[in-house]
């Protein structure tokens, strides 16, 4: 069972495509290694084509809980306040947003590739156009084309789909195999846009590597056999 998408096979995904908007679809985010709503939300004013970047703003929202008497922040679970002890029926519940912006660099043939479409398409605004839903089929259709089984999640052992995100994964597998440096982690951290670089690590741990090197340095002592 193979945990991730191998360079190669990602390349036959984007052959398999019939139409350059689906090409273009899985080449960002195999390229950009960018998130499936990141890549739905991008607009061509996005893309400088004279500096080759491309900028990805990221909003997240998240719901916060409240105690309506104390104003301590509740969990999902809480019936009881752990500030004032007063038992809540109803938690205020807020909404809060961030916003995080971050700017990369693209390789010259998918920048040619998305210019291309954009004069094609006559595109204005919003590049692809199309939901979550639609883009989610473009890559399992040309994954049965082309007959890849299912990944397996190397945490939870779970077999699933080769799904966008999946895309993205293959990308910062790649990218700690070639360079597993601190300054490529950190490099990798800003690509994929973790907010914790704890999250980035997990793919050394993917990759296989990590533990490899420090299995191999336990035994670099002269006459340990």
């Amino acid at each position: 069972m193979k945990a991730y998408l191998e360079p190669s096979e990602v390349d036959r995904l984007e052959k398999a495509a019939t139409c350059l908007r689906d090409k273009l679809l899985i080449r960002l985010l195999s390229h950009l290694a960018c998130r499936i709503s990141e890549a739905l939300a991008l607009r061509v004013e996005d893309v400088d084509f004279a500096e080759g970047t491309v900028t990805i703003l990221h909003l997240k929202s998240r719901l916060r809980l409240s105690c309506p008497h104390c104003q301590t922040r509740l969990g999902k679970s809480h019936h009881f306040c752990p500030g004032c002890g007063t038992e809540v029926a109803e938690p205020v519940s807020k909404v809060k947003e961030s916003r995080r912006q971050r700017t990369l660099p693209l390789d010259r043939k998918t920048l040619e590739m998305l210019a291309d479409f954009v004069r094609r398409d006559k595109t204005k605004g919003l590049i692809f156009r199309i939901n979550r839903h639609r883009a989610w089929q473009i890559v399992h259709e040309c994954t049965e084309k082309v007959g890849f089984p299912k990944l397996i999640n190397p945490e939870t052992g779970r077999l699933h789909n080769v799904s966008p995100h999946r895309l993205r994964d293959a990308f910062a597998v790649m990218a700690v195999q070639r360079d597993d440096s601190t300054d490529g982690v950190r490099m990798l951290q800003e690509q994929l846009g973790h907010a914790n670089i704890g999250t980035t690590m997990r793919y050394r741990k993917v990759a296989g590597k990590e533990l490899k090197d420090w299995y191999s340095r336990l035994w670099e002592k002269k006459g340990d056999g």
